[in-house]
């Protein structure tokens, strides 16, 4: 049993590894594309929509409200990278029903990317809304001096989320391995399952997560919006 997808290696070539994780993650993107696809191929905006657009529709208003109600003030902005996160690792925790499947997740280096992806999202949509300048300027609150400080932070808590994904994941794969081992009958399936509600929890926490972030940066972007538009 291997403890992550990564020391499944598929080819190698000197310093370049092809290995499960780098496989997995690909299949992943190109099925949830696919199906992308194939789910809005059929949406229309100039005559009455069906059950299914509306249905559709639906999930993503409800979605939209959740943004909104944390405190993302325009979440058709960040639904596009937010619900992405969530699809990712909700995807990769129910794939793990499939046989011979190894969820990318399970991997540090998934699970590290993922946290990055949160880190670089943060500042690209505060300045986006606010600025470099102001910015810059919450690292300086409440006191220069907290700089140092605010740094460690932000970087402190892309770690946590890289790990806590991470080991929250391997370690739901690993027990599930030990029971196959002990008790390959009822059991597992029981475990199975609880497996498939621990990755949608993930997802949803991850994302929870992400667009609490998101909406710390962008503190004051509503105040300040409502102040040019009143000088205006």
């Amino acid at each position: 049993m291997h403890i992550s997808p990564d020391h499944t290696i598929i080819w190698q070539h000197g310093l370049f590894k092809l290995n499960a994780t780098i496989i997995w993650t690909w299949v992943l993107m190109l099925v949830l594309v696919g199906m992308s696809r194939m789910i809005t191929r059929k949406l229309r905006t100039d005559k009455r929509p069906g059950r299914w657009q509306t249905g559709l529709e639906s999930i993503v208003l409800a979605i939209q409200d959740q943004l909104k109600e944390i405190g993302l003030k325009h979440p058709r902005t960040y639904i596009g990278f937010i619900g992405s996160l969530f699809l990712f690792v909700a995807f990769a925790a129910l794939c793990t029903i499939f046989p011979y499947y190894e969820p990318p997740t399970s991997s540090l280096s998934t699970t590290a990317a993922l946290a990055l992806a949160v880190f670089l999202a943060v500042p690209f949509f505060a300045i986006s809304q606010r600025g470099w300048l102001e910015y810059v300027k919450t690292y300086l609150e409440p006191t220069p001096v907290m700089l140092p400080f605010n740094i460690i932070s932000e970087l402190s808590r892309t770690l946590a989320m890289a790990i806590r994904l991470f080991g929250n994941m391997m370690s739901g794969s690993m027990i599930l391995g030990i029971l196959l081992a002990i008790t390959p009958l009822f059991f597992p399936v029981i475990m199975s399952l609880l497996g498939l509600l621990t990755g949608i929890v993930q997802a949803y926490i991850i994302s929870i997560l992400a667009t609490v972030f998101i909406a710390a940066a962008l503190t004051g972007a509503g105040d300040e919006e409502s102040k040019n538009r009143e000088h205006g």
